[in-house]
């Protein structure tokens, strides 16, 4: 078991201390598999459950004292077990919240008591206990690196010592010693899934970044080289007793940034090891680091030096086009009437704006640059280490004439170039990135990715406040402490929120000035700054402006303060500016989300009466949330906040009851909940219970997101379970009467959606009048809450009083209207929905009268091959229940031709769905003699050798149907349909064996296939099915073997007369 917990377990990188488990996927599975073995040991093996540990396993347990049974000696905070060793202690003992075990008997009770904590406290027995075999059976059978000859020396030790005891301990380490095999096959399964590194593709990836290293300032790496360069057969430069672990190749790699990276590159991937080991020759092998998908990506988690430089390589690596080409088109837009159409004038000028913009735009760029450079820096009182460029004091300026002049020809050139209208700069060629070097993946949507690069609207009229932040500007700019502070507090009595001011501040240079204050030793000046920016940074082009002007990396470095009030508003102003792909990924790149995730580190969490102390960190913890939300927009940042520990500080703030800090949280949840660790967390860290307790929040926000959460997570049996245990489903059914507030009800509905898909939920929502309330819903509401309306209507529709409920309620008219639309998602929920209300006939007749048939069969020619799936699955019942089926399909102009031709598709629930129409289509005897005409025999022959055991019972089921029509049975045999069949009946799904019998028993009368079936070895498999409780399945079964016989007796009596 050491050996599965040090290899295949996935534990956090501990930065102090040891590590703990991840929650993913692969720990869970393995810790139920612990859990098994452990439950079952005391039956499999009694004798070996009694043995006593030589060490008790000791770890802080959750369970209370309360939970033991009568076995147990139970007072306050303590209890023990009655069973006792020779020595009489107990063999298990709990003392407030520390926990020993001392046999596996007591460990499999105390899972029984433990219920639905049984998995964390596995885990925390395991985190304790990284070694638990040491504990269990002593130092001699420990887990070892390398040669294990432990065994050896043991069965050495029996036959010497003849000893009972260390026969008991042998069979104990043999038992674990599967357990551990067991552990790493299941994880090597689960990780063999994932897409591997080769050593061609490491070692192109290392002359890739080598091409951009060495000496100098601009390259990427100081150096990069192997530790070996002996090459083996396999292109693996790792010795062969370390390439067994599927590692490939070790490096050293040296960052300008940093020290040495010691790298070990492995088929599962790339990661940190020890390095050399002082006084020898070999590598310290041990994992230090989380596991990177390749070494560009660990490179860019380690080096924010070689981000930067990476982005300047890439200009000349990938040939970019020269900077001037990023003015070559411009377009004009009317910031006052968006959306009207220009006419030949407008569109004249247009075009002759566009080329004194464009040229201006090069001039002011340049101007901007020459003043930039010609500004010398000089100290003063306010700076001792280095002074921000936009500081000068009145020697600087007189000597400096020539930049004042060139500045005050800037400002005038803005003034005539600008008009009432905006101009938006687009590059004529946007630069493409490589998988390799743009990794960012993600939940972004089409506005993260815009980068505006527009100038503001402004007349030559300016407001007054224009102005008193100009004059401000000469004082914020001056270089003395006590004026720029002054200065500061002035800009912040102006209403900063106005495009006006936020104007002034750009235009006026006093952003470039802001952000230089955050590296002053000025305390003041740090607050001041942040206050402005704080507030401006609500304007996107502002946002962007600041990640140009590398302000975020300072932010970032500002959470490291300790002053609390200066890390509460970098947060929160980090929360502002990262709305956009490229701030999220400067954050995550320099170290900001594990900064951001200390934050959350509080203790005043829940309590009743705070300390001033205690409010503060909550404030805090706020802060550091909001800007948590803003990052989990990006996948890679979903996986650093769950790496910086993220998870469990988010738990505990979700039991406090302040909706100002709520909010963020269970914002940032709802964020994360699109990726399966995160739902799993979710899960076990008991959130759902303070989830649906914040469904009855006053806040609608706070509302929203708890139910986005849920919606997210729903997609779990175990979460939709708990939901109902803790009575969510109630208040997700009241909350369907706020139709005003259109996210919440998109949430709501996606919520109520998924925990629908749980037979148990429909109920309830059925005691709720919940069904009710989604019809009454249906018209007039926006695409995203028709798919989740339709959706839940879809689900709740598998219980036939939901159905009747529809049709009184008058939801099929406006079902069968959305049949017409144009938008994916809906169309396969609302064809679901149609489809499940058309099984009954009185919905039936509706949905025919209003030509809802026709609709789902024009579906057919959709793109979509979820979409043709449903339509398909919902032709099935309205062919089955309407009055004259045959003459109904006939009446479709090349339906029957649609419907065949859709054999030839790739997707499997396709073929299976149009199988299943064909069963029913083929049910009247003039359609299926069109169909056979259309060629559906041989199409549904190629077919025969599928795997799928769902496409399978319906392809048997329509061929069935198919040999009733003249000489279809002797063409099925031509086909080579008949032997694929007899291997259906080795399927261990009941359904396929029925359909397949049945479709065996018409194929029988051929005598050539049952010369093919026999051949097949077929009697014996249906001698077994035979004496099956189906009767249909009997009936076949014996027919096939009767027509078999008959076959058989007629041959011999031609045969010997």
């Amino acid at each position: 078991m050491g050996t599965a917990l040090a290899r295949a377990a996935q534990w956090t990188a501990a930065g102090s201390g040891t590590g703990t488990l991840e929650i993913t996927p692969l720990n869970e599975s393995l810790l139920n598999q612990i859990i098994k073995f452990v439950e079952d040991f005391s039956s499999r093996h009694p004798q070996e459950a009694a043995f006593v540990f030589r060490e008790p396993l000791e770890w802080e347990t959750q369970l209370s004292s309360s939970v033991f049974g009568e076995d147990y000696e139970i007072n306050d905070e303590t209890a023990q077990s009655k069973a006792k060793d020779k020595d009489g202690k107990p063999l298990l003992l709990l003392t407030g919240s520390t926990l020993r075990v001392r046999s596996f008997d007591q460990l499999s009770r105390l899972l029984e008591v433990a219920v639905e904590k049984k998995l964390k406290e596995v885990q925390a027995c395991l985190e304790a206990n990284r070694d638990p075999i040491v504990k269990i059976l002593g130092p001699a059978y420990g887990t070892v690196e390398g040669e294990d000859r432990s065994m050896l020396h043991l069965l050495d030790k029996v036959k010497r010592d003849d000893d009972t005891e260390t026969e008991m301990k042998i069979k104990i380490f043999v038992f674990l010693h599967q357990l551990d095999l067991q552990l790493l096959n299941s994880a090597l399964k689960q990780i063999s899934q994932h897409v591997r590194l080769n050593p061609a593709a490491i070692d192109n990836e290392v002359n890739l970044l080598k091409n951009f290293s060495g000496k100098g300032e601009d390259t990427v790496l100081k150096s990069l080289q192997y530790t070996s360069d002996y090459v083996f057969f396999n292109g693996c430069r790792a010795p062969p007793w370390r390439q067994v672990h599927g590692e490939v190749c070790y490096l050293v790699i040296k960052p300008h940034d940093t020290g040495p990276l010691y790298i070990t590159c492995s088929t599962a991937g790339v990661f940190l090891n020890g390095g050399q080991q002082e006084g020898k020759d070999d590598i310290d092998y041990e994992r230090k680091s989380d596991v990177y998908k390749d070494i560009v990506t660990l490179l860019r988690e380690k080096s924010p030096r070689f981000v930067e430089n990476m982005a300047k390589q890439e200009y000349t690596f990938f040939k970019e086009p020269t900077y001037e080409k990023k003015y070559q088109h411009m377009e004009v837009v009317d910031s006052k009437v968006s959306g009207q159409s220009e006419n030949l004038n407008d569109f004249t000028k247009k075009n002759e704006c566009e080329k004194v913009k464009s040229s201006a735009a090069r001039k002011y760029t340049i101007e901007k640059k020459k003043i930039g450079s010609s500004i010398k820096l000089k100290s003063t009182g306010l700076l001792t280490a280095r002074r921000p460029k936009y500081f000068r004091d009145e020697t600087v300026r007189k000597d400096t004439g020539v930049e004042r002049k060139s500045s005050t020809v800037s400002l005038k050139f803005k003034k005539k170039a600008i008009s009432s209208e905006s101009v938006k700069i687009q590059s004529s060629s946007k630069r493409t990135t490589p998988d390799m070097f743009e990794d960012e993946s993600s939940s972004e949507t089409e506005e993260d990715e815009e980068q505006p690069v527009c100038l503001q609207e402004r007349s030559t009229d300016l407001p007054p406040e224009y102005w008193g932040i100009q004059k401000l500007a000469k004082y914020l700019k001056g270089g003395n402490a006590t004026a720029t502070v002054i200065a500061l507090c002035s800009m912040r009595d102006f209403n900063l929120a106005q495009d006006t001011c936020q104007m002034a501040i750009r235009d006026l240079e006093c952003l470039e000035v802001l952000i230089n204050l955050l590296e002053t030793e000025e305390i003041r000046c740090h607050i001041g700054s942040l206050r402005i920016l704080k507030e401006i940074s609500r304007n996107s082009m502002i946002r962007h402006a600041i990640s140009d002007l590398g302000g975020l990396q300072i932010m970032v470095k500002i959470l490291d303060s300790p002053s609390q009030d200066l890390r509460c508003l970098a947060a929160e102003t980090i929360a502002n500016v990262a709305k956009f792909k490229e701030a999220r990924k400067t954050v995550r790149q320099h170290g900001g989300i594990k900064r951001l995730v200390r934050l959350l580190e509080c203790t005043s969490v829940g309590s009743t009466s705070p300390t001033t102390y205690q409010v503060k960190d909550t404030e805090m913890a706020r802060c550091g949330a909001l800007a948590l939300w803003s990052c989990s927009k990006s996948t890679r940042n979903k996986e650093a906040i769950r790496a910086a520990g993220g998870i469990p500080l988010l738990a505990r703030w979700l039991r406090c009851s302040h909706v100002d800090i709520l909010t963020p949280v269970a914002g940032t949840l709802q964020e994360c909940a699109s990726e399966p660790s995160y739902r799993l967390a979710i899960r076990m860290e008991g959130m759902i219970q303070y989830l649906v307790k914040n469904l009855s929040s006053e806040s609608e926000e706070l509302q929203m997101h708890c139910a986005n959460a849920i919606f997210k997570c729903g997609e779990d049996k175990e979460t939709r379970d708990l939901v109902r245990q803790h009575g969510g489903l109630q208040p997700l059914s009241a909350l369907l009467s706020n139709s005003e507030n259109k996210e919440l009800l998109a949430a709501v509905t996606g919520a109520i959606w998924k925990c629908a898909i749980s037979g148990e939920n429909v109920s309830k929502f059925q005691e709720y009048k919940a069904v009710e309330t989604l019809v009454e819903l249906l018209p007039d509401q926006p695409e995203e809450i028709l798919v989740n309306i339709v959706g839940a209507l879809g689900e709740c529709c598998q219980e036939t009083a939901n159905r009747s409920v529809i049709r009184r309620c008058g939801g099929i008219p406006p079902l069968v209207k959305l049949l017409s639309g144009t938008n994916q998602a809906l169309l396969v929920n609302v064809t679901k929905t149609v489809g499940a209300c058309a099984t009954e006939p009185e919905s039936m007749i509706i949905i025919d009268r209003l030509d809802g048939v026709r609709l789902l069969w024009s579906l057919l020619k959709n793109p979509n091959p979820d979409v043709q799936a449903s339509a398909a699955w919902a032709i099935c019942p309205c062919i089955e229940n309407a009055k004259d089926s045959g003459e109904m399909v006939r009446s479709f102009v090349g339906g029957l031709e649609l419907i065949i031709n859709l054999l030839k598709s790739k997707n499997k629930e396709v073929l299976t769905s149009v199988c299943a129409a064909i069963t029913n289509i083929a049910k009247d005897e003039e359609n299926l003699a069109v169909i056979t005409d259309h060629g559906v025999v041989s199409l549904l022959s190629k077919l025969a050798n599928t795997k799928n055991d769902k496409l399978r019972r319906h392809l048997a089921e329509a061929i069935s149907h198919c040999c009733k029509w003249g000489s279809n049975r002797l063409t099925f045999g031509e086909n080579k349909a008949v032997a694929p069949l007899v291997r259906y009946l080795k399927s261990s799904d009941p359904s396929v064996h029925r359909a397949t019998a049945q479709a065996l028993y018409h194929l029988s009368e051929d005598p050539n296939n049952c010369i093919t079936m026999h051949e097949s070895g077929v009697v014996k498999l249906l001698l077994v099915m035979v004496g099956s409780t189906d009767e249909t399945l009997q009936e076949a079964a014996a027919g096939c073997i009767a027509n078999i016989r008959r076959l058989a007796l007629a041959t011999e009596k031609a045969k010997y007369g």
